[in-house]
C-alpha cells in the first residue's frame, strides 16, 4: 500500500485557518486467487478495478474486467490536505 505523508505548519499569528481533508481511493490489481479451493495460486491477471455502475449501486463494487468484488482488488490511499484561512476578531 503506498502512503503519502501531509504535514500542516500551524501559524502563530491571530488568524485561524481551516482544514480539510480529502480522501482519494483507487483500486488495483486483484489479488483474488482463484485455485484456493484445489489448494493451488492462481490469480486471472485484472490490471485494474473498474466499476460496473454509478457510486452508491450494488454494481459499483463488482469489477467489469474480472467480474469480482472490489474487495479483492489492491486498495491505494492518497490524501490531500486542503487549507484554508479565515481571520478572527480579537
Amino acid at each position: 500500500m503506498k502512503k503519502r505523508q501531509v504535514v500542516v505548519k500551524k501559524s502563530s499569528s491571530k488568524r485561524t485557518s481551516r482544514v480539510s481533508m480529502n480522501w482519494g481511493v483507487r483500486y488495483g490489481e486483484c489479488q483474488k486467487n482463484h485455485a484456493a479451493n484445489v489448494g493451488g495460486y492462481a490469480i486471472d491477471g485484472c490490471r485494474e478495478f473498474m466499476a460496473g455502475g454509478e457510486e452508491g449501486t450494488t454494481a459499483a463494487v463488482m469489477c467489469v474486467a474480472c467480474g469480482c468484488h472490489r474487495s479483492f482488488h489492491r486498495r491505494e490511499v492518497d490524501e490531500a490536505v486542503c487549507e484554508g484561512s479565515g481571520t478572527t476578531n480579537v
